[in-house]
């Protein structure tokens, strides 16, 4: 299928364009202080993109004891963990910032050479992004059905990144049809296991390529999972944005810490999708000139066993295909075989097409 790629900030993003990579900070920061700490560190690694979480509790969560379940890591050693059931209201307090340090975080990115970007709630947070400047608006996987807030997004011309979550595919393709009706193309279609962490039976990258087959726009993973072995697999799969989430400390007793990557981390997981992509190469198997004359050296040529006399053809002849090839190769022998000697040669010879005749 034919794709065109899309643009968030300065980056082109889709077939052929390196991987748009964002470590996604909104969970597990503590406030402005940590928030910039994490920007720092993304931008240190190599990053595209940072992204939060614009974030309105008193608002959104109406049961302020709604529960909410996820796992933390108790021991490194042993990989030991915990399940942690605390309010919904309480997660989602921690990530609220005033909107004067939101746009000082912004600011902040914008120095250290990152693309920020923002998952919103409310239709009225489009306006601070937009007022922000921000390069993109990320829509959750949970909002995948909210019409007037898509349509809202959508009317910014920005680049809107879908999750889809537990959406069914269906609802994906109307999300899309909203978007693409305010006249806006520029879209980014998430593949986001739900589970923090993600279970593996869960996960599902083979969707990556349904989801490539069945739009026309850049598909991307984000990921729920400890490590970066399935952002690999992702990548190669047809992934052109991988989204991973960040922290400070893989032990902090909040959610999405347990699986998210920690500074140390940071710079080995741009470093091995780069390799991935190096290695990944061309769709065209195109030889470099060292291949070739290393090829050249493994392959044969031909060489007289027995001296021959003048007149003798190459098909009476007796024959071995020795290495290095740079002699006529073996491909060449059925061609050449009604050919004669034109003068006496040596047994060891090595056969030239300037002997034949």
């Amino acid at each position: 299928m034919s794709r065109t790629p899309v643009e968030i900030g300065d980056h082109l993003v889709g077939d052929g364009h390196p991987c748009f990579i964002t470590f996604e900070a909104g969970p597990t920061h503590s406030g402005i202080d940590s928030a910039k700490e994490l920007a720092r560190h993304a931008a240190q690694a190599g990053a595209s993109a940072v992204k939060f979480q614009i974030v309105d509790p008193d608002r959104l969560v109406a049961d302020r004891k709604l529960p909410f379940s996820y796992d933390v890591l108790v021991d490194r050693e042993t990989g030991r963990t915990e399940t942690v059931t605390e309010p919904l209201y309480d997660i989602l307090c921690r990530r609220t910032l005033s909107e004067r340090e939101w746009r000082d975080l912004k600011a902040y990115c914008d120095g250290l050479g990152l693309a920020f970007f923002c998952t919103i709630v409310f239709e009225e947070e489009i306006d601070l992004v937009v007022a922000m400047g921000c390069h993109s608006i990320k829509i959750a996987s949970a909002d995948l059905n909210h019409t007037p807030l898509l349509r809202r997004a959508a009317r910014t011309g920005l680049n809107i990144q879908l999750d889809t979550g537990n959406g069914t595919i269906g609802e994906v393709e109307t999300a899309i049809d909203v978007v693409r009706r305010e006249g806006n193309e520029n879209i980014v279609i998430h593949h986001c296991p739900s589970g923090y962490p993600a279970r593996l039976e869960s996960i599902n990258l083979r969707v990556i390529t349904s989801l490539r087959q069945m739009f026309s726009y850049p598909i991307a993973y984000s990921d729920h999972t400890p490590g970066w072995d399935m952002d690999i697999a992702a990548v190669a799969l047809g992934a052109s944005v991988v989204e991973k989430t960040i922290t400070l400390d893989r032990t902090t007793r909040a959610v999405e810490h347990i699986m998210s990557l920690e500074p140390a981390d940071m710079s080995r997981f741009v470093r091995a999708i780069r390799d991935l992509e190096t290695a990944l190469g061309s769709p065209r198997r195109i030889l470099h000139p060292q291949e070739i004359e290393k090829r050249r050296g493994m392959r044969r040529s031909m060489y007289l066993r027995e001296a021959v006399r003048a007149g003798t053809k190459l098909s009476e002849a007796v024959i071995d295909f020795r290495r290095p090839g740079f002699g006529i190769g073996p491909d060449l022998y059925d061609t050449l075989s009604s050919l004669a000697f034109k003068v006496d040669l040596p047994a060891g010879h090595r056969v030239a097409v300037t002997d034949l005749g």
